[in-house]
């Protein structure tokens, strides 16, 4: 695990940003797993910037979706897919067919999970994972208590995920269920970036890197990836014992 802290939220989504590039320079059709959120916001938005101004070709990228609420897909303003649509899809003009996306209006949920596994293992699996953290420990949406030996699944929503998730959407909506990428998904990825940032996170960060390695804290579970690294800023870093 290798963890770096930087002074500003904007400090922080440069430097997650450059080794982005820096890692796919090597990587013929690299494939990056894209968690929507706040705090990844800030990294897209300067992974943006680079590539136009390097005129980096992204043609050849893939991307596959980390979750998305069951009952919605990019249709549905709030959704996952449509705060990744505006945040990068759409600025980075990526091609539909070099995007696997859960589609929560799937009609066999189960049946969605395993097309966006085939579409992982036809791609030679993901190369970068970039993933933010619940308030509860959560990645993607593998609440407390999921078992890390699962792959694609629907998930069943934790109260305070819940509860959280409504800051995206303009009515309140029936957050019950999701469709994620499990913990077994992150660990085959050749690198995962967790970035944080915030104070209301300092005391949950402190918990997932240096507090026990639990399935009730399933974030934690990423320590034991040997491509593990963790991008936080100042304010999310506060409660660290050793920085």
């Amino acid at each position: 695990m290798k963890i770096i802290i930087s002074n500003t939220y904007e400090a922080m989504s440069k430097k997650a940003a450059d080794d982005i590039t820096d890692l796919t320079q090597s990587l013929i059709n690299p494939v990056l797993c894209t968690a929507s959120g706040d705090s990844p916001a800030g990294l897209y938005k300067e992974l943006i910037r680079q590539v136009n101004e390097k005129n980096i070709d992204v043609s050849g990228w893939y991307f596959v979706s980390l979750d998305e609420w069951l009952g919605m897909n990019g249709h549905d303003e709030g959704s996952c897919r449509f705060h990744l649509n505006n945040q990068l899809f759409h600025p980075l003009q990526v091609a539909e067919n070099n995007i696997g996306f859960f589609d929560g209006r799937a009609k066999d949920p189960e049946i969605e999970c395993e097309r966006i596994e085939n579409f992982i293992t036809g791609h030679s699996g993901i190369d970068i994972a970039i993933v933010g953290l619940g308030m509860n420990g959560h990645v993607g949406m593998n609440e407390p208590g999921t078992s890390p030996s699962l792959f694609a699944h629907v998930a069943d929503i934790d109260t305070i995920t819940q509860k959280v998730g409504q800051k995206y959407f303009k009515k309140e909506q029936q957050l019950t269920h999701g469709l994620t990428l499990g913990i077994s998904s992150l660990m085959e990825a050749r690198y995962v970036m967790l970035i944080v940032s915030g104070p209301k996170k300092a005391a949950i960060v402190q918990q997932v890197l240096e507090g026990k390695i639990s399935e009730q804290f399933p974030a934690s579970l990423l320590r034991l990836h040997k491509g593990l690294r963790v991008y936080l800023d100042n304010d999310a870093a506060t409660n660290l014992q050793i920085k």
